[in-house]
């Protein structure tokens, strides 16, 4: 079932819209944002702006995928998080990345929550999953936050990450 928008407390988790290119062209040069995602390089604009077509080419497949996360108080565009399956995933991932400036107020960690119940009532999933580069220790507390465990490791794209992952009866709401 595609539900195309959730909201949290502080958060709105929506389509993709051209007008997010500048904040998420912004948000994948940041070469903070991307040391530990892509090979570890900021993405030029171009590229981003093919990212975010390739997000909702996921939901057109899927049936579900990326949101873009707006902060409700603002209306900006925060980052990204939603579940995430590409051809060959060991597994439904529910995956964040978040602008550098909305970094350290529990954004990632809420908009990670309402994903996974997501994929767990809406989905019909037994089991999440989040791949997690093994020194990205911030987001590796987001994914215990969420009752995620270490589970073992895997390669995307010739780099090696961390599975964490969460069952439907230990995940917490």
């Amino acid at each position: 079932m595609v539900k195309e928008e959730l909201e949290t407390e502080r958060l709105v988790l929506r389509m993709f819209r051209e007008s997010d290119t500048d904040a998420y062209a912004e948000m994948v040069a940041d070469p903070e944002v991307m040391r530990f995602l892509g090979g570890g390089k900021p993405v030029p604009r171009a590229e981003a702006w093919r990212n975010m077509a390739m997000m909702l080419g996921h939901w057109q497949l899927r049936g579900y995928g990326m949101w873009a996360v707006e902060e409700k108080s603002s209306g900006e565009m925060v980052g990204r998080v939603g579940c995430w399956r590409p051809e060959g995933w060991p597994g439904l991932e529910v995956g964040w990345t978040l602008r550098r400036r909305f970094w350290g107020r529990g954004y990632a960690t809420e908009a990670a929550r309402a994903s996974a119940a997501y994929a767990f009532d809406e989905l019909g999933q037994a089991r999440v999953i989040s791949l997690i580069a093994p020194e990205n220790v911030n987001s590796i507390r987001v994914a215990e936050r969420l009752g995620e465990r270490h589970e073992g490791e895997w390669e995307v794209f010739g780099t090696k990450v961390v599975v964490y992952a969460v069952g439907r009866e230990e995940f917490g709401r």
